[in-house]
């Protein structure tokens, strides 16, 4: 039986603080190098938590949600569990029935990271992966700096390197709830600088183009609750709510590619990212994991905003974005930031 100090590797959790000076506090675990908390001070002299998280380290072993996880080598879905290059096909682990989801059953989010450095406003995680992991071609060394600045911004970088050509996704699983009370997220505001989104099927696989949100429930360029347009199209209620990528415009350094304000206004979250697109999930699936003040979290209690590559894009080498592929010789490098600010 598995103790609740102790990792399924049989070592303890070593959990990290990083603090700034205005008194935020985030905390990770170097199990899946999970992001575990965010801890925002507000105007009024309270603390307001921004993350879902679960009560202890151990918890986090009995949920699906990949709740505040480091997923990869490939984040969101890759169809059939199959890549290609050339005449060459690798068949990957598969752990959505016949698809893979994020890097597969014991994909990165499954793992230790060890710490290589750490100090109060910065902590690094390097893995190694080798030839073979879930399927992947190649050995890959990832390493992953969290950081708080002092405005409250948590950035995230990542930087990998392989000895074989393989495709690197990396993306941050948080979930936000800016509300004090963690009510239905449906009810916080949002506004996305995206022109398209990808439409999937019922399995989250992409099966049409890149589509025009002018006219749709996907159109959140300007401001908006989730609740607004939530199910009003069949490409929502295939998937039971927003779980699309939306392929951002980038081109502005300065605007967030992503707003999220708490239903009070009180709270506001702004995400800018070096990665082509945002995975936009409304948490549709989120009944029964369980929770950090109660017992389980309901469905739509939090929102996601994973930065990364379009889903299945190893299928898809004519999509309008960077190549997903990294070649031996060349880096891959992607960072987030995640601002969260007491209006």
């Amino acid at each position: 039986m598995l103790s609740h100090s102790h990792a399924p590797d049989g070592q303890p959790w070593r959990i990290t603080t990083l603090r700034n000076a205005g008194g935020m506090v985030a905390t990770f675990m170097d199990w899946g190098a999970t992001w575990l908390s965010a801890r925002v001070p507000m105007k009024d002299g309270s603390v307001r938590e921004a993350l879902l998280g679960c009560a202890t380290p151990a918890d986090y072993l009995n949920q699906t949600a990949y709740l505040g996880a480091t997923v990869g080598r490939y984040a969101n879905r890759i169809a059939n569990a199959a890549i290609s290059a050339g005449e060459q096909r690798w068949q990957l682990a598969a752990n959505q029935g016949k698809h893979q989801l994020h890097g597969g059953p014991q994909g990165f989010h499954a793992r230790r990271w060890q710490i290589v450095s750490q100090t109060g406003q910065e902590v690094e995680y390097q893995l190694d992966s080798p030839d073979g992991d879930q399927g992947y071609p190649g050995h890959l060394q990832v390493t992953l700096r969290y950081r708080l600045e002092e405005d409250n911004t948590l950035t995230i970088r990542y930087h990998a390197t392989v000895d074989q050509a393989c495709p690197v996704n990396l993306t941050n699983h948080a979930y936000f709830n800016l509300d004090a009370q963690h009510g239905d997220a449906r009810h916080h505001r949002l506004r996305l600088r995206a022109d398209h989104y990808l439409p999937v099927d019922s399995e989250g696989i992409p099966n049409r183009l890149l589509t025009d949100v002018t006219d749709t429930g996907f159109d959140f360029r300007e401001i908006k609750t989730v609740a607004q347009d939530f199910l009003l199209d069949d490409d929502q209620r295939a998937v039971k709510g927003y779980d699309h990528a939306f392929l951002l415009n980038g081109g502005d350094d300065t605007q967030p590619d992503a707003e999220l304000w708490s239903a009070d206004c009180r709270l506001k979250l702004s995400v800018f990212t070096t990665a082509p697109a945002l995975q936009f999930y409304s948490g549709n699936y989120l009944e029964g994991t369980p929770a950090r003040e109660q017992d389980v979290y309901t469905a739509f209690q939090g929102i996601a905003l994973e930065s990364e590559f379009l889903p299945d894009s190893p299928n898809h080498p004519e999509w309008p974005q960077p190549d997903c592929w990294l070649q031996p010789g060349e880096s891959y490098q992607s960072e987030t930031r995640y601002r969260l600010t007491p209006l």
